[in-house]
């Protein structure tokens, strides 16, 4: 049966020890995508994530004409092993003028910004098209750089739906772009830079941008994928293993925030050591300091940072923590600057927001029913503060097949593989089975 539309999640009670699985990172397995599909031979990624950002991904690479074999992965259901032929720059189907080849990429960013700049190696036309959320979210400065490198671009506002024409796999150019509204534009162009014969200069607008954490794992990756073929291991997601932190940092803390009881009851399998995911930052976060940027300390797990500070005594400072740079928030899958405060408001909260800052008050909190906006950040953030917080129900739960189709399944099933949970569906009062709870 389907996930109902609204859930209800009981605070967990019991004793737990947890060693917890995640999937694999969704940032790394839409990058590698795009590079084995560049690369010449079968390329065998391993760990990747099979998610709706990622079959948007390996749809869109099929659609141009890529072989693509997905396989079972033994070690986590929501990974898969995928073999991508890659053709060496090709780019085998291609669409006209009058006919362009199309795309759907959903609202998954990586998938419209990557799949921008891959298609212009093509020799054909191509239209990008996403939900209308993906149709205002920012493209503009990724759409610059490639009219400056010679390609034509037909879109009225910037935006997608846009249609491309490609002119072959090798079309050296120079190029600069800005990454003030997401780092995914340099990123998309970086991917495709080595094959293209593109130079690209980032223009970070005050900020370094060889430490952008995002552009500093695409140019890991491009520099460590196998070129020619072979084995790529993906790792896990950093951001999706936040929550189980949280969940661990709430139901571990004694009356001292500073000192929980240990052993620690939550931790999470082959927890990140790469450096490459900025979020495998979070554990380090625990207790929390005064201040976090968006920009230099966590990327999207701040808002589990966020949701962690409302809670009373969960900061070692004892009083409020401000939260900067915050600016990208509002351009993701919602305005989630504005999505965190209002719904934090709703369970008792004191929030204040000034500017892109959001300065969050430990507060008593009590259960609401959620809006999760169709976005899965903050479903699973909410879900997280649901298993200490009695009465906290979410509305349109399967909005986390975006990135972790089995987290509800993480949360209900029994210790260690999970963390025993107890998910209700209010309009029965009946608990939901595990086997229910994934949203496919």
């Amino acid at each position: 049966m389907p996930l109902p539309d609204l859930i209800e999640i009981v605070p967990i009670a019991h004793p737990l020890q947890a060693v917890v699985s995640i999937p694999g990172s969704k940032s790394i397995t839409n990058r590698a995508l795009i590079l084995a599909a560049l690369a010449q031979g079968r390329t065998r990624l391993q760990g990747a994530l099979w998610s709706e950002d990622t079959q948007v991904m390996v749809d869109c690479l099929q659609r141009l004409g890529f072989q693509i074999e997905v396989l079972p992965d033994a070690e986590e259901p929501c990974n898969r092993v995928i073999l991508v032929e890659g053709r060496g720059g090709l780019v085998p189907n291609g669409g006209t003028p009058e006919q362009p080849l199309e795309l759907f990429v959903g609202n998954a960013g990586t998938a419209a910004r990557f799949l921008s700049a891959f298609v212009c190696l093509g020799s054909g036309v191509y239209r990008l098209s996403g939900v209308p959320r993906m149709h205002q979210r920012p493209q503009a400065a990724l759409f610059a750089a490639l009219r400056e490198l010679g390609y034509v671009l037909d879109t009225p506002n910037d935006h997608l739906p846009v249609i491309i024409h490609g002119q072959g796999s090798h079309h050296p150019g120079t190029c600069h772009v800005r990454i003030d509204e997401s780092s995914q534009f340099a990123s998309a162009l970086l991917l495709s830079a080595g094959q293209a014969g593109w130079r690209v200069t980032i223009d970070a607008r005050g900020a370094d941008a060889e430490e952008a954490p995002y552009i500093v794992m695409t140019d890991r990756l491009i520099s460590t994928f196998p070129k020619n073929g072979g084995v790529f291991q993906i790792e896990p997601d950093a951001s999706s293993g936040s929550y189980f932190w949280a969940a661990g940092w709430l139901l571990a803390r004694s009356a001292s925030p500073v000192h929980p009881t240990r052993p620690w009851p939550v931790e999470v399998r082959n927890w990140p050591v790469s450096g490459w995911q900025i979020d495998a930052e979070f554990p380090k976060f625990l207790p929390l300091p005064n201040t976090v940027s968006r920009e230099r300390h966590l990327g999207d797990s701040i808002m589990t940072a966020i949701l962690l500070a409302a809670c009373s005594n969960a900061t070692a400072i004892g009083g409020p923590l401000e939260f900067h740079d915050l600016g990208r928030l509002r351009v993701q899958e919602c305005e989630r600057v504005v999505a965190l405060r209002t719904e934090l408001i709703k369970c008792g909260a004191r929030v204040v927001e000034t500017g892109d800052t959001l300065r969050i008050y430990p507060s008593t909190l009590h259960g609401a029913e959620i809006e999760t906006y169709e976005d899965h950040r903050m479903a699973m953030c909410f879900a997280t503060l649901g298993l200490k917080i009695g009465g906290v129900r979410l509305r349109n739960p399967i909005c986390v097949r975006k990135t972790f189709p089995n987290f509800f399944q993480k949360l209900a099933e029994p210790p260690p593989r999970g963390l025993g949970a107890t998910i209700l569906n209010p309009a029965t009062g009946q608990r939901i089975p595990v086997h229910d709870l994934f949203a496919g």
